[in-house]
Protein backbone atom coordinates (compact mmCIF):
# COMPACT_ATOMS: atom_id res chain seq x y z
CA UNK A 1 0.00 0.00 0.00
CA UNK A 2 1.42 3.41 -0.89
CA UNK A 3 1.54 6.35 1.52
CA UNK A 4 -1.71 8.03 0.49
CA UNK A 5 -3.60 4.74 0.44
CA UNK A 6 -2.30 4.05 3.95
CA UNK A 7 -3.55 7.42 5.20
CA UNK A 8 -6.98 6.87 3.60
CA UNK A 9 -7.21 3.41 5.18
CA UNK A 10 -6.24 4.87 8.56
CA UNK A 11 -8.89 7.60 8.23
CA UNK A 12 -11.49 4.89 7.57
CA UNK A 13 -10.25 2.93 10.60
CA UNK A 14 -10.50 6.06 12.76
CA UNK A 15 -14.01 6.84 11.54
CA UNK A 16 -15.10 3.24 12.12
CA UNK A 17 -13.73 3.40 15.66
CA UNK A 18 -14.72 6.92 16.72
CA UNK A 19 -17.36 8.08 14.25
CA UNK A 20 -17.31 11.58 12.82
CA UNK A 21 -15.18 13.80 15.04
CA UNK A 22 -15.98 17.50 15.34
CA UNK A 23 -13.61 18.80 17.99
CA UNK A 24 -12.53 22.34 18.65
CA UNK A 25 -9.03 23.17 17.39
CA UNK A 26 -7.57 23.02 20.91
CA UNK A 27 -8.80 19.44 21.31
CA UNK A 28 -7.43 18.51 17.89
CA UNK A 29 -4.02 19.83 18.90
CA UNK A 30 -4.02 17.50 21.90
CA UNK A 31 -4.92 14.52 19.70
CA UNK A 32 -2.37 15.45 17.04
CA UNK A 33 0.26 16.10 19.72
CA UNK A 34 -0.26 12.65 21.20
CA UNK A 35 0.15 11.02 17.80
CA UNK A 36 3.20 13.14 17.00
CA UNK A 37 4.70 12.14 20.36
CA UNK A 38 4.28 8.47 19.47
CA UNK A 39 6.03 9.09 16.14
CA UNK A 40 8.87 10.81 18.00
CA UNK A 41 9.11 7.84 20.35
CA UNK A 42 9.26 5.39 17.44
CA UNK A 43 12.06 7.40 15.84
CA UNK A 44 13.98 7.70 19.11
CA UNK A 45 13.66 4.02 19.90
CA UNK A 46 14.97 3.21 16.43
CA UNK A 47 18.14 5.22 16.93
CA UNK A 48 18.88 5.12 20.65
CA UNK A 49 19.50 2.09 22.84
CA UNK A 50 17.02 2.42 25.67
CA UNK A 51 16.84 -1.30 26.28
CA UNK A 52 15.20 -4.27 24.59
CA UNK A 53 11.61 -3.50 25.64
CA UNK A 54 11.76 0.11 24.49
CA UNK A 55 13.52 -0.95 21.28
CA UNK A 56 10.35 -2.85 20.28
CA UNK A 57 8.60 0.52 19.90
CA UNK A 58 11.04 1.54 17.15
CA UNK A 59 11.85 0.31 13.68
CA UNK A 60 10.64 1.08 10.18
CA UNK A 61 7.17 -0.43 10.64
CA UNK A 62 6.45 1.49 13.84
CA UNK A 63 7.81 4.76 12.45
CA UNK A 64 5.70 4.37 9.31
CA UNK A 65 2.56 3.40 11.24
CA UNK A 66 2.89 6.39 13.55
CA UNK A 67 3.60 8.77 10.63
CA UNK A 68 0.45 7.49 8.89
CA UNK A 69 -1.56 8.13 12.07
CA UNK A 70 -0.20 11.69 12.29
CA UNK A 71 -1.16 12.31 8.66
CA UNK A 72 -4.61 10.78 9.13
CA UNK A 73 -5.33 12.96 12.17
CA UNK A 74 -4.21 16.03 10.22
CA UNK A 75 -6.63 15.07 7.42
CA UNK A 76 -9.37 14.61 10.00
CA UNK A 77 -8.72 18.14 11.26
CA UNK A 78 -9.10 19.50 7.72
CA UNK A 79 -12.33 17.52 7.27
CA UNK A 80 -13.69 18.91 10.54
CA UNK A 81 -12.77 22.49 9.60
CA UNK A 82 -14.42 22.05 6.20
CA UNK A 83 -17.61 20.79 7.87
CA UNK A 84 -17.61 23.66 10.35
CA UNK A 85 -16.76 26.43 7.93
CA UNK A 86 -18.55 25.11 4.88
CA UNK A 87 -15.96 24.49 2.28
CA UNK A 88 -12.61 23.45 1.09
CA UNK A 89 -10.52 26.54 1.68
CA UNK A 90 -7.29 27.16 -0.14
CA UNK A 91 -4.26 26.65 2.10
CA UNK A 92 -3.06 30.11 1.06
CA UNK A 93 -6.29 32.00 1.61
CA UNK A 94 -7.12 33.94 4.75
CA UNK A 95 -10.47 32.15 5.24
Amino acid sequence: MNAIESVIAERKRQDDKWGEQNHEPTVWMGILGEEFGELCQAVNETYFDNGPEERKKGGYHNMRAEAVQVAAVAVSIVECLDRKYGGKGDAYSSD
